[in-house]
């Protein structure tokens, strides 16, 4: 079977695959106008019967940044109706007075309440009534509603009047989201958010999948990978689409983990600058997920990796603000027009300053097969540099150093902000732009070492093959923590278990591969938030030591259980990592050239490697540039690297 990775961005859409126990990269531009077309072009030159496909994609998500999801009408109970636009009293600025938060995806001319209700102990205080649902369908036609989120109080206790109204919405032609299959939790705005969320995107990704599904043979295995870094079928990606928001860099975080694991490094930032946005995470020994993420400003109450996301990427745009000041992004130039140096762009970016300063070879971009205009780019850094009274060269790495600015503030946000030392830590460095600026991050940042793996700018697309199908489920059950109660949290963990364990025999695993995982979200009495535990027989010392080492103190107050979570893993093959010929301290076979590149206002002469020719025990000493089909790796002239067993670049980073 050939195995597929393939990871939609906003520049290339990227694709691996392991055909004939050979593995095979490449990238085609993204089609924003229709992702699908990309995918689809891509897996038509790769060819083959009964494939094994896992994709990531941005569909949902930019469907939201873009605000172009399905008209959908939310559905609560009566009185509660403006619960999305009401939300919570924080706000993301604080201090900007002029701050203003986004409008709701749903305005309120589609948002209706019903007079039912479910108390909070579950129990039917008001039925649902047959005249509220006819009257609803009658006006949410009139409307062309398209879509339609449920969210009633405490139905994560009792689901009936969602799942009555679920029923005959879709038996109306509507694509229905009801909060207790996507958050069976409490806190009702987190819940109704998510629940919009999902079905604001959900007719847009089913059209998505199914053009695919459609497009492939039937022999083929296509499945996507979500944000929690787990795969599921198109089916379950159609129905919770919001599971998928954080889609490809997903991949990315997984892939690393599996690497760091080959090669004895457990403590890794991870970086992985694309076309458009940049995407790091901390991995402390383990991948670190969160329940509380959002997409803009819209909280998702559902289990994702752990990933900050910066406009800061390639495709980022130069431009100078308001007070006559240099800076980059977030507005991207995307796959089209892109930026200047691909022949349609007009506008700098960060990548036609890596190309101005020499640290991007157009002879070696994509292996040669993608023509970079040079002249072109010459002209628009003249006119800049003129209109904007900055010297080209200084302009050049005015923009470079700006956009690292904005990633290294993104790193610390992951590391220094939470009690992390970045010394104590890799910089694992992937995505096509990743390698041109990791090592002046880790130099800003102390990061002693950076890691590269080997094609890093497909990474997330090979990270996709290391998934296993992952489910996670939860409940909510607000009870006060007390080991006398083991045996009660076990039965309740036993009804999730024989959910996941069903849901997961559907998704094709053999029963001999699943593994649980059981977390309980613990707080004490009267505090607003909740801790993630892992469950153990002494769960409650366990959230004391937790609360202590994050917060600085423990108390002797009551500790509640708020929900109990599970984690079902299905295990899949993962591809071996190869490892690679062993050469010598000189890497002269890899030498290609010698250019001159801009470092510091200095043109210095540099090496121009071949990545594909560089063998185990290479060692090369800064300046050069490492160029592969891929990506490119700039060695600064304060660092040197050399070359693992794996093929990864190990830079070491001098102060």
């Amino acid at each position: 079977m050939i195995k597929i990775g393939v990871d939609t961005g906003g520049t290339f859409t990227d694709f691996v695959y392991l055909k004939n126990g050979k593995w095979e990269i490449f990238k085609v531009l993204s089609t924003p106008e229709d992702p699908s077309n990309a995918v689809l072009e891509g897996l038509k030159k790769i060819g083959g019967q009964k494939r094994d496909i896992t994709h990531g994609t941005t569909v949902a998500t930019n469907a939201v940044l873009e605000r172009k999801g399905a008209k959908t009408a939310f559905v609560t109970n009566k009185g509660f109706e403006d619960i999305i636009y009401i939300g919570r009293q924080n706000r993301k600025d604080l201090y900007d007075l002029t701050y203003k938060r986004p409008p709701p995806l749903i305005p309120a001319d589609l948002r209706f309440g019903i007079d039912c209700r479910v108390d909070s102990k579950g129990e039917i205080i008001k039925d649902l009534e047959e005249k509220q649902i006819t009257d609803l369908i009658e006006i949410i036609k009139t409307k062309n509603v398209q879509s339609v989120a449920v969210c009633f109080l405490f139905s994560f206790l009792n689901p009936e009047h969602e799942n009555i109204l679920k029923e005959r919405l879709e038996t109306e032609g509507f694509y229905v989201s009801v909060s207790n299959q996507i958050v069976p939790e409490f806190r009702e705005y987190e819940r109704a958010s998510t629940t919009v969320v999902n079905s604001y995107v959900m007719p847009k990704m089913e059209r998505y999948l199914k053009k695919i599904r459609r497009n492939i043979p039937d022999a083929d295995r296509f499945r996507v990978i979500q944000s929690n870094g787990g795969i599921i079928s198109p089916e379950t990606a159609s129905s919770e689409p919001v599971r998928t928001v954080l889609s490809g860099p997903a991949g990315g975080v997984i892939g690393a983990f599996f690497v760091g694991q080959t090669v004895g490094r457990k403590k890794l930032i991870t970086f992985d600058m694309g076309g458009t946005s940049t995407d790091v995470s901390l991995i402390d020994e383990k991948i670190p997920f969160t329940t509380e993420s959002s997409i803009s400003d819209f909280p998702l109450k559902i289990p994702v990796i752990d990933i900050h996301t910066v406009g800061a990427g390639g495709g980022s745009i130069a431009y100078l603000d308001e007070g006559g000041s240099l800076n980059v992004g977030p507005e991207s130039a995307g796959a089209n027009p892109g930026p200047v140096c691909y022949g349609k762009g007009e506008k700098l970016t960060v990548t036609d300053a890596n190309l101005f300063l020499g640290r991007l070879i157009p002879d070696f971009f994509l292996s040669g097969s993608m023509e970079l205009d040079t002249d072109r780019l010459n002209y628009y850094f003249d006119h800049y540099s003129k209109k904007w009274n900055i010297p080209p060269e200084s302009l050049a790495e005015g923009i470079l150093k700006i956009a690292n600015t904005k990633m290294e503030r993104a790193i610390r946000v992951i590391s220094v902000e939470r009690g992390h030392n970045p010394k104590d830590f890799s910089l694992f460095t992937y995505g096509g732009a990743g390698g041109l600026h990791a090592a002046f991050l880790a130099r800003n940042l102390k990061i002693p070492e950076v890691i590269i793996p080997k094609n890093p700018g497909i990474f997330s697309a090979f990270g996709m093959l290391l998934s296993d199908v992952v489910k996670d489920y939860s409940l909510t059950v607000m009870i006060k923590a007390d080991y006398s109660k083991r045996q009660h949290i076990k039965k309740m963990f036993l009804q999730l278990e024989k959910k996941a364990f069903d849901d997961l025999l559907r998704e094709g695993i053999d029963k001999n591969d699943i593994y649980i995982d059981r977390y309980l979200d613990m707080r004490y009495k009267g505090q607003s938030f909740e801790l993630i535990i892992p469950y153990s027989e002494n769960f409650i010392d366990d959230f004391h030591k937790t609360h202590q080492k994050i917060y600085g103190y423990k108390t002797d107050k009551d500790v509640e259980i708020v929900n109990i979570r599970i984690r079902a893993t299905g295990k899949t093959e993962k591809p071996a990592l190869e490892r690679i010929e062993k050469g010598e301290v000189d890497p002269e076979d890899a030498l290609i050239r010698w250019d001159y590149v801009y470092f510091d206002g200095k043109k210095i002469k540099t090496m121009v490697l071949s990545r594909e020719k560089l063998k185990a025990g290479n060692r090369v000493k800064g300046p050069a540039i490492i160029v592969e089909y891929s990506s490119t790796t700039v060695i600064s002239p304060f660092s040197e690297c050399y070359v693992d067993d794996y093929g990864n670049l190990i830079l070491k980073v001098r102060g």
